[in-house]
């Protein structure tokens, strides 16, 4: 690596990238839980009860970095997706299919905060809002994706299949984000803006950041993870995952 800079492509190489996540899932999982402790204290703690809310508006100090994140995660899904596509690469399949589950975790836990938040707000469970129909709709994408991974035992088409859905689905996202502003619906608009900022107090505020900064690395962890068992099932024919395996899953 001449100069000291990072030469991405090095990690490009199954072996190299798997080794690599190793070394950071601990800093990962130790930030996850140090973030949510600091965010949860913040936000249960000392963030006040809101004037209109009540303390059932604090459900957002989950709901919104969970809703964020699906959104986030499916356009890295569709991102490696295309990668993988584009330059036949076969880390970044797996980058994609690691991210799907935690994908569809993130996507339903949004709808299941939503459903807690909207009962003392809206009086309701659920409502056939534009921003809800299109984060279920996210949800339903992720589980195609994996649902169609899951149905092709040739892993390279399964890797193309489902990367075409995960590149088509990705036009949802934008969806999601602005069908606040498309149409006439009962989901508040966004509290927090980077052209307008935000509209929360500071404290508030505050306590969202940490929050879906721990949401971040939990994610991160949890993926990388998930990638380096990927990495072992389909290199295992190699001769360097004999050290991961045992001897019974040697191909």
């Amino acid at each position: 690596m001449p100069g000291n800079r990072i030469n991405w492509f090095y990690y490009a190489a199954p072996q190299r990238f798997h080794a690599l996540a190793g070394r950071c899932i601990p800093w990962f999982a130790a930030a996850a839980l140090l973030l949510a402790a600091v965010g949860l204290v913040v936000g249960l703690g000392l963030a006040p009860t809101d004037f209109q809310q009540g303390d059932s508006y604090r459900i957002i100090y989950i709901h919104v970095p969970v809703s964020w994140m699906s959104m986030v995660l499916y356009l890295a899904m569709a991102f490696w997706a295309a990668i993988g596509m584009i330059f036949n690469a076969r880390l970044a399949f797996m980058l994609a299919q690691a991210i799907a589950p935690t994908g569809a975790l993130m996507a339903f836990l949004s709808l299941w905060t939503g459903a807690l938040w909207g009962k003392p707000t809206w009086g309701t469970w659920w409502v056939w809002d534009a921003r809800l129909t299109s984060e279920l709709i996210l949800l339903f994408l992720y589980i195609g994706y994996l649902s169609l991974r899951g149905a092709i035992d040739d892993e390279r088409r399964a890797d193309r299949a489902s990367g075409l859905l995960a590149i088509v689905g990705a036009v949802n996202v934008p969806i999601i984000y602005y069908s606040v502003k498309w149409w006439n619906t009962l989901h508040q608009g966004a509290s927090v803006s980077v052209t307008q900022g935000s509209s929360m107090a500071e404290i508030m505020l505050q306590a969202m950041l940490i929050m879906s900064l721990a949401l971040w690395a939990y994610c991160f962890a949890v993926v990388f993870a998930r990638v380096r068992t990927i990495i072992l099932e389909r290199e295992r024919g190699a001769a360097w995952t004999r050290k991961h395996l045992p001897r019974e899953q040697w191909a």
